[in-house]
């Protein structure tokens, strides 16, 4: 979420590389395993565009020809 290297991670929190690894894999399984997968992510229905995006010269150029992500997805983020 805030682009951090793994170095700076381990930094702040005062672990090794392999914990911050380990611990990370394991975010990852579970966010992209079920029930979460599942019950938090939605396919677009409809194909549009947020209109915070739209409204946005910083990030329309990238999002204007947008046909879904990669893998059809969406994630909507607002971290604190």
């Amino acid at each position: 979420v805030t682009g951090l290297t793994v170095r700076h991670v381990v930094e702040h929190f005062q672990h090794s590389n392999d914990m911050i690894s380990c611990y990370f894999k394991k975010l990852l399984f579970i966010f992209s395993d079920q029930p979460f997968y599942s019950t938090y992510m939605h396919f677009p229905t409809n194909g549009s565009i947020h209109p915070k995006i739209q409204s946005s010269p910083k990030f329309w150029p990238y999002f204007w020809n947008m046909i879904g992500a990669i893998d059809g997805c969406h994630i909507p983020v607002s971290p604190p």
